[in-house]
C-alpha cells in the first residue's frame, strides 16, 4: 500500500515561521510534522510515500531525500504553482498505482496507527465506493464542520433527515481510490470538496470517527502547544 503526505501548502497562517521554511519541516518535539507521519506509516508497514510540495519544496527534498534514513522509500510530485488538494494528488497519480492509497494532510498531527488503513483499502476494493474518511469532532476553527456521518459509515454532505447529529470535521485523513481523481484535467488547480460532496451524493464515500488525539497544526500557537506536549512526554 502506497501513502501520499500534502505538503504543497505555503502556511499563511504560521508566518513568519513559514516565510524561510516550509509547513512540513516545522518542528514539534524531536521531529518536524513530515517526519512525525513518515516514522509512524513505517511503523505501520507503509513504507511507499510520494510527497507533493510547491512552497520551498527543494528544502523538503534536501531534509527527507530518497527516506532511506527513516526506513522508507520516498518520491516526490513538485508543484508549480500548487494545485490544490485533489489537482496536486491528480498529478501524483502515476506514483500511487492502480490501488487503494492513504493520504495524510501534512499540517495535522496525529497519533493514529496507520495500520487501519489497510482494511480500509481493502474495504474499498470490495465495494463501489471511492473513499473513506477518517472524521474528528469539530475544532474550534471549525465549528460548522464538513460532513454528517451516518450508522454505520455512510458520509453525507447535506443533513439527513434520520438523525440529529452535528456534522464532523474530515481529519486529513483518508483511503482513496484513484478513480475519484482520474477524471480531473492533470496540472490543473482543484479542491477536494466539491469532489467528495459530487460522490457523497452517489453514496459512494464512506467513514468513522478517528479514534485518536489528533490536531490542525495551523498556527503558531497550536505548533507551540503541541512542541510543549511532547517535550514533557520525553
Amino acid at each position: 500500500m502506497k501513502a501520499m503526505i500534502l505538503a504543497a501548502g505555503r502556511g499563511e497562517r504560521m508566518r513568519p515561521l513559514t516565510d524561510h521554511c516550509p509547513k512540513p519541516l516545522l518542528r514539534a518535539g524531536k521531529h518536524s510534522l513530515i517526519e512525525w507521519h513518515i516514522l509512524r506509516l513505517q511503523r505501520a508497514g507503509i513504507t511507499d510515500i510520494v510527497i507533493n510540495h510547491a512552497w520551498l519544496g527543494e528544502k523538503i527534498e534536501a531534509a527527507l531525500g530518497d527516506g532511506s534514513q527513516l526506513g522508507v522509500h520516498i518520491q516526490y510530485s513538485p508543484e508549480n504553482p500548487a494545485l490544490e488538494t485533489a489537482g496536486g494528488i491528480r498529478q501524483a497519480l502515476p506514483l500511487l498505482g492502480d490501488s487503494p492509497f492513504l493520504i495524510i494532510n501534512g499540517d495535522v498531527f496525529t497519533d493514529w496507527d496507520a495500520q487501519h488503513a489497510f482494511a480500509a483499502a481493502k474495504a474499498l476494493d470490495d465495494s463501489d465506493r471511492l473513499a473513506h474518511l477518517w472524521m474528528v469532532e469539530n475544532p474550534e476553527h471549525n465549528l460548522k464542520g464538513d460532513f454528517y456521518l451516518q450508522a454505520p459509515s455512510q458520509l453525507l454532505s447535506e443533513h439527513p433527515l434520520t438523525i440529529s447529529d452535528k456534522p464532523l470535521t474530515y481529519s486529513g485523513i483518508g483511503c482513496y481510490k484513484p478513480a475519484l481523481f482520474s477524471a480531473l484535467p492533470v496540472g490543473q488547480p482543484a479542491p477536494l470538496g466539491p469532489l467528495l460532496r459530487q460522490a457523497m451524493s452517489q453514496q459512494h464515500i464512506s467513514g468513522e470517527a478517528l479514534q485518536s488525539t489528533w490536531t490542525d497544526v495551523g498556527t503558531p500557537e497550536r505548533l507551540e502547544k503541541i512542541s510543549s506536549q511532547l517535550g514533557a512526554l520525553e
